[in-house]
């Protein structure tokens, strides 16, 4: 594979602190642009900071600096996640740059020349949280507004809006015949229930009257813009004249699918001439031992301080395997003492919860860690630090190749389908199986044998245990990035730019090993949440 690949995420809104969200959806990208690059294609990736609106406005007043000051400190906060995380974006827009407001500017500018914006009086129901005006089909089955929404008010203004319904049976027929558009595909019918009925053209402009934090409209410098046609502009405007354009992937939360990414922005973009990006793949909530993550809750920053004690490749990996994207998942600290039907539960049943500190010991600590360790340790003692070249070639040995080579698949498969989740689940199941493999082939019992064809036994063990860990520490370069280069370089092996060698050869023979190699060291407990 090869060729350009623009993949985004969600820009962060600059009201807050990060937290286990915006850790997941940037790690997931991550792991989907570094497994891009590894497969030869030019990676752009960009994330950023969405700055305006109202409540930055207030937040701002509250404390008593400018909403400049605010997102300056709010940016250094996100910025430093990014780093804490390995994350490895190109490019971290803020929509407070003149390159950004440059752009949104240039849209509005066309929109209102070509009449597509247009100034009338309205009233309706506004949500303060979402800073959007709403309609009856956004209320619930009850006919509630929806938590979500926060403070719903009746307001009456003048301001501009945006003539989205005349491109609303092209969205319509353009989902329908880009089956990849919105993944998982059952998000599609979602959206497509929302267009359903007829869309009521949207305001996209705010009075200064009432908020003065945003970019000024070009044509009518008493309103700013409204922050989705600002925020959503970004994925453009950090790439414009570039030839980037489309974007391969925007990677959001289902919170922001429907109507912003998957109705405002590809309605925007056809009303400008542009394409519209080729995919949305749309992730589900994180929910923290079974609560939503909030700062109500005082449980928004408790998972992230995991990162400090076990490393940011634990904590990704974590994300990636217990997240199937698509779905929710559910991050656990601390194993709960009640069953969800309210029912106590035993210190047996509790111990069968996956917390964070159980996967790191058993997934990372005993199936890999210990994996590599028992390798350097029997080539140390029975080939003097050398790994030795195979010599008999068994059903064990055969079975070993094969499992490779489904996982291989398997592996190329669910990254396609951007399933992290399932990549590395098959890639457990052959770590497993290389660990029963030297449970099979006892190499303790084969070095004290003089038989020579025990020793050709033991030789093929050694070589097809450090050939397998080289193909796994190549898999886990995009999820394990320090992780992986670490358990290469202690078997030997030199770490690859790209998947050029992951199939099954000869180079796990005749290299050099460390002596031991702690890849995860031992947590004597796991971390006290955050106070």
């Amino acid at each position: 594979m090869s060729g350009s690949f623009y993949i985004t995420t969600a820009i962060d809104y600059a009201n807050g602190a990060p937290h286990l969200g915006h850790a997941y959806e940037k790690v997931l990208a991550d792991v989907i642009a570094r497994h891009a690059r590894m497969s030869r294609r030019k990676v752009h990736f960009l994330t950023g900071l969405d700055e305006h609106g109202q409540k930055v406005q207030q937040t701002a007043q509250k404390r008593g600096i400018s909403p400049q000051e605010l997102v300056d400190e709010v940016a250094v906060g996100f910025r430093a996640m990014l780093r804490d995380l390995s994350i490895s974006n190109d490019d971290y827009i803020r929509t407070t740059e003149p390159r950004h407001r440059k752009v949104v500017q240039d849209f509005l500018s066309r929109l209102h020349a070509e009449g597509l914006i247009f100034k009338d009086r309205k009233g309706g129901w506004y949500s303060v949280r979402q800073e959007q005006f709403l309609s009856d089909k956004d209320r619930d089955e009850n006919g509630e507004w929806p938590e979500i929404f926060g403070e719903v008010t009746q307001t009456t203004e003048e301001n501009y809006y945006f003539r989205i319904s005349k491109f609303q049976s092209w969205l319509v027929e353009h989902i329908r015949s880009h089956p990849d558009f919105i993944t998982p595909r059952f998000r599609q019918n979602q959206v497509l229930e929302f267009l359903k009925e007829p869309m009521n053209d949207l305001c996209i402009s705010r009075p200064k009257s009432r908020l003065t934090w945003g970019i000024e409209l070009p044509f009518d410098t008493d309103y700013v813009t409204y922050v989705w046609f600002d925020a959503l502009t970004n994925y453009y405007s950090a790439v414009v004249g570039t030839g980037l354009w489309p974007a391969d992937l925007h990677v959001i939360g289902k919170d922001i699918l429907s109507p912003p990414h998957a109705v405002y922005w590809p309605c925007m973009l056809k009303a400008l001439g542009l394409e519209p990006p080729r995919s949305l793949l749309v992730h589900g909530w994180w929910t923290i031992d079974r609560k939503k993550a909030s700062k109500s809750e005082g449980n928004a920053k408790d998972s992230l301080s995991v990162v400090g004690i076990y490393g940011a490749d634990a904590f990704r990996y974590y994300l990636c395997r217990e997240m199937v994207v698509g779905q929710d998942a559910d991050f656990v600290l601390e194993p709960p003492t009640h069953s969800e039907n309210g029912k106590a539960l035993s210190d047996k049943e509790r111990k069968r919860y996956k917390t964070f500190a159980r996967v790191y010991q058993t997934d990372l600590g005993n199936s890999l860690g210990n994996l590599v360790n028992r390798l350097l340790n029997m080539v140390g003692r029975s080939c003097g630090g050398v790994v030795p070249a195979a010599g008999a070639d068994e059903d064990p040995e055969r079975s070993v190749r094969l499992l490779w080579g489904d996982t291989r698949k398997a592996y190329d498969v669910a990254f396609a389908e951007h399933q992290v989740s399932r990549a590395l689940e098959s890639l457990w199941t052959f770590i497993n199986a290389l660990n029963a493999y030297i449970e099979t082939r006892a190499p303790w019992k084969l070095a004290k044998s003089a038989d020579p064809a025990d020793r050709a036994r033991l030789d093929s063990c050694l070589a097809h245990v450090s050939e397998g860990l080289r193909l796994v520490g190549t898999a886990l370069l995009p999820v394990m990035p320090t992780t992986a280069r670490t358990l290469l370089e202690n078997i030997g092996q030199s770490v690859p730019a790209d998947f050029d060698r992951f199939d099954w050869s000869a180079a796990g023979s005749g290299v050099r090993v460390a002596e031991k190699c702690i890849l995860f060291p031992q947590v004597e407990a796991p971390p006290a949440p955050a106070a």
